[in-house]
């Protein structure tokens, strides 16, 4: 249990945790924030979302701040304490690879997300039952706020996420960018890696969290950390204890303090309880 006389900062992700994989957010989940910060523990969204993706509903959970772009941008109280972005000229590279090769992908910035103009086609052909009406308009909805028409580089990106393709080699890419770029993958679904990845090298949540720890003056053992996928193990390195959702796969399980529940079985309502942060 949790001492409340104790507060405590804690680190939550967004998909697959705070929200279900449809992007709603349990009543539950919503509830247990807001009692939480009632009771004096900060509460920091750290999420592979960037700022711009980071909707009005959730600020208004009363929320601290954010870990964002999975570590490269860090915001507590409407501060910025770090944000560093990827080498244009590797962002310049791979915006013309992924048009000569015709994926769907979306520059992910604070400012905004630039896709290409057929994203939540390709996305949506990645989803069970291939690209239907249903699935484009789900893609859509998922991401409301996409800038579409992006053919060219930025300087202000934090990533790059792209829909993959059976002909994407992932570690040929790996290869190609060795020292430029880290080449990841991810799921919107929790079922399968729908989306490839260029992220920035030494960039995740873990190393985010310790530039948290030290501008807060907190330790390790005064945050908790909740995650459902492979980028959140950085961050349960980072954290004194850390909460693996139901729907997490057993890797993630097995390198947290505690598993808990379903994301639409009140999994983190019910850590929460757990864990003596809430009644």
């Amino acid at each position: 249990m949790t001492d409340t006389a104790n507060p405590r900062v804690l680190l939550l992700d967004i998909d697959g945790t705070l929200l279900n994989y449809r992007t709603e957010l349990p009543p539950s989940a919503a509830d247990a924030v807001r009692q939480a910060r009632a009771r004096g523990h900060r509460v920091y969204l750290c999420t592979g979302r960037s700022r711009a993706e980071i909707y009005d509903h959730l600020w208004d959970l009363g929320v601290d701040g954010l870990i964002g772009g999975n570590g490269s941008y860090v915001e507590d109280a409407g501060q910025v304490v770090f944000h560093q972005v990827l080498d244009a000229a590797v962002v310049a590279e791979a915006v013309e690879w992924l048009v000569a090769e015709d994926l769907g992908f979306y520059l992910e910035c604070n400012s905004g997300l630039y896709a290409s103009d057929h994203l939540p086609e390709k996305a949506a052909a990645l989803l069970d039952g291939g690209a239907t009406p249903a699935n484009v308009q789900f893609i859509r909805d998922a991401m409301p706020d996409l800038i579409y028409g992006t053919r060219s580089g930025r300087d202000d990106v934090n990533k790059i996420s792209f829909a993959l393709h059976p002909d994407v080699d992932l570690d040929a890419l790996t290869t190609r960018y060795a020292g430029r770029a880290a080449i990841n993958s991810w799921s919107m679904t929790g079922t399968r890696d729908e989306f490839g990845e260029f992220g920035q090298l030494g960039i995740h949540k873990g190393a985010a969290i310790e530039r948290l720890i030290g501008h807060l003056g907190v330790s390790a053992d005064d945050l908790i950390g909740f995650g459902d996928a492979r980028s959140d193990l950085g961050m349960f390195a980072a954290c004194g204890t850390s909460v693996a959702m139901g729907n997490a796969p057993d890797e993630v399980k097995a390198a947290a303090t505690l598993v808990t529940d379903h994301v639409d079985a009140d999994g983190l309502a019910n850590a929460f309880r757990r864990l003596g942060l809430i009644a």
